[in-house]
């Protein structure tokens, strides 16, 4: 089997393991800076170019996306799935999970729990949206972070109007949910691949901290989750069409709520926390669904 791992840096934790995983199962796997590709469209059909060489004979891709470069990056996964390749996480996927308030859109279709939320663009009544939501705290979200970063916790209807009206002045999409108080400033990071949680890992923000990841500072143990747990992260994979994700989920007093879909979950903090070899299950998948194409 022939691999294509789209990622604009090959040596990061994952895309290593990755390789490793791929090349230990005897596949070839190149890792391919999607930024670095283009497309070449004509009447007579289009190709894909890498640094002006076509990219041809690829049985598999492991796109992983960074969200900066979504559009373009998924234009590059698109082109792939034109050519019959097999995208372990196709790009309208992609796009979905990277879209807060469509991911949410698509959960809330399909009855899984969430956070209550608003989505705005305007601060003409900012007690409104924080009224809709019961009142103080409330979570304010920036559209495109990723990591925990734009991420604030308001604790006070003065304080989250303030902030609203100031984010508002710049042109900005406020996405504001409720505040899940007994979470206690963990959630669960659900590794999904087909259809199987093959990890799970409780995360905690450090102290003082409401976010939970680890990038912020957070800390992750090995946790067993419920079967409601589990049928909310599968649940979520196949609302989102993603074969390989982490769902991030709250422990509330309702259940499961789940605050993200991630179509390009990082790999070291969870094989770290609960010693599962996650690379060789994501390839595993691969040759599964390849053997059924064929």
């Amino acid at each position: 089997m022939k691999i294509a791992l789209f990622t604009r840096n090959g040596n990061l934790y994952s895309h290593k393991r990755l390789r490793e995983a791929a090349e230990a199962r005897g596949h070839e796997i190149n890792a391919i800076d999607h930024m670095k590709c283009l497309v070449d469209v004509s009447s007579d059909g289009a190709r894909l170019l890498y640094k002006g060489t076509p990219l041809l004979d690829y049985d598999a891709l492991i796109p992983r996306i960074g969200a900066s470069v979504t559009y373009y990056g998924t234009t590059i996964v698109r082109q792939m799935e034109v050519m019959g390749v097999f995208a372990l996480n196709p790009s309208l996927g992609i796009t979905q999970s990277r879209d807060k308030l469509r991911s949410l859109q698509l959960m809330s279709e399909r009855g899984i729990g969430m956070p209550r939320t608003i989505f705005t663009h305007r601060d003409d009544y900012p007690g409104e949206e924080i009224g809709l939501l019961g009142g103080a705290p409330v979570v304010l979200k920036v559209t495109e972070g990723t990591h925990g970063v734009g991420v604030m916790l308001l604790k006070d209807d003065s304080s989250a109007k303030a902030v609203m009206q100031a984010f508002a002045g710049t042109e900005s999409d406020i996405i504001l949910q409720e505040f899940i108080e007994e979470a206690g400033g963990e959630d669960v990071r659900c590794l999904v691949v087909g259809d199987e949680v093959v990890a799970a890992m409780l995360r905690k923000g450090k102290e003082g901290d409401f976010r939970s990841n680890l990038h912020q500072g957070g800390s992750a143990t090995v946790t067993e989750i419920s079967d409601m747990e589990r049928s909310t992260a599968l649940a979520c994979a196949r609302a989102m069409g993603l074969e390989m994700c982490g769902v991030d989920l709250l422990r509330s007093d309702r259940g499961p709520v789940v605050m993200e879909v991630n179509s390009s979950p990082g790999l070291k903090g969870i094989e770290t926390a609960t010693g599962i070899d996650v690379a060789d299950k994501v390839i595993a998948h691969i040759e599964t669904r390849l053997s059924g194409r064929s």
